[in-house]
């Protein structure tokens, strides 16, 4: 049996927050705001991971009213959530990813993002794509007030 799910997140950029997306720390003036390191790529990836199996999504394993997930590594969470399909006798197949943002330019550090993610999500590089585009100046990402990350992910039954 094999299912697909969709995720998607968005986060406000501030100055004084690290920018991380994918797991990998970019370089830039302004960082996303959030109770865990908000990296939306890697969020976006774990609703559509656990949307494929119909298990809720990140704000209910995950929810920004614990303390405990303050500041959580979003890598660190996207290889429980792995973990979580593994243990319900899940395999993911692939995962394709789009970043919206403006600013900054995504695409030098879009070969370390899908390296870094595959290693979370135990897959080949090869079953990864993520992709960055721009909104053409239209609305809050547009106007550089944050950054949106939309993905697609598939999943298959494992032998047993």
């Amino acid at each position: 049996m094999t299912r697909s799910g969709i995720g998607f997140d968005t986060h406000r950029l501030v100055e004084g927050r690290k920018l991380i997306l994918g797991g990998v720390d970019i370089p830039h003036s302004h960082g996303l705001l959030g109770h865990s390191d908000a990296d939306v790529l890697t969020h976006a990836i774990m609703d559509a991971l656990l949307g494929a199996i119909a298990d809720g999504d990140i704000g209910q394993h995950f929810p920004d009213t614990d303390a405990k997930w303050a500041g959580a590594d979003s890598v660190a969470l996207l290889q429980a959530v792995t973990e979580r399909l593994h243990q319900k006798g899940w395999r993911i197949n692939n995962v394709d990813a789009t970043v919206l943002a403006e600013r900054p330019k995504l695409m030098p550090h879009i070969p370390a993002m899908r390296h870094c993610l595959a290693r979370a999500m135990q897959i080949p590089e090869g079953a990864v794509s993520v992709k960055a585009t721009t909104v053409e100046g239209l609305g809050a990402i547009g106007r550089r007030e944050g950054i949106s990350a939309m993905a697609v992910a598939t999943v298959h039954a494992a032998q047993r």
